[in-house]
């Protein structure tokens, strides 16, 4: 009687141990990209997560109600971006005319997606 407890109890163990999740995470980069607006001193930002991008497209940040999202400052936008998670890897700015674009880049870890077989 003890050996059949105890071969149930290892079945159960064994089925409890080849259940495990995969806990890899995999990084993934986004580019925010902050342009002055015309005769004012708030910034349009625009985020690149490396989708196509078209003419009709438009990749400025939005609210969660899908308004769009208006900031004072690029560092503004900067802790906006790091209460989201991301955090920042590298800047440059890219001159345009008689202004400058400013591009900030940045890199969140998100749980490796489920391969289904």
């Amino acid at each position: 009687m003890k050996n059949i407890i105890l071969a149930i109890v290892f079945t159960f163990l064994s089925h409890a141990l080849l259940a495990q999740q995969d806990t890899a995470k995999i990084e993934q980069y986004c580019q925010l990209i902050a342009s002055p607006r015309l005769f004012s001193n708030k910034v349009t930002i625009a985020v690149d997560f490396g989708a196509v991008k078209s003419f009709w497209s438009d990749t400025r940040l939005r609210n969660y109600d899908g308004t769009l999202k208006k900031f004072n400052t690029i560092i503004d936008a900067l802790n906006f971006m790091g209460r989201e998670g991301w955090l920042f890897v590298d800047a440059y700015p890219v001159r345009n005319g008689n202004s400058e674009v400013y591009h900030y880049g940045f890199k969140k870890l998100f749980p490796r997606p489920a391969v289904i077989e």
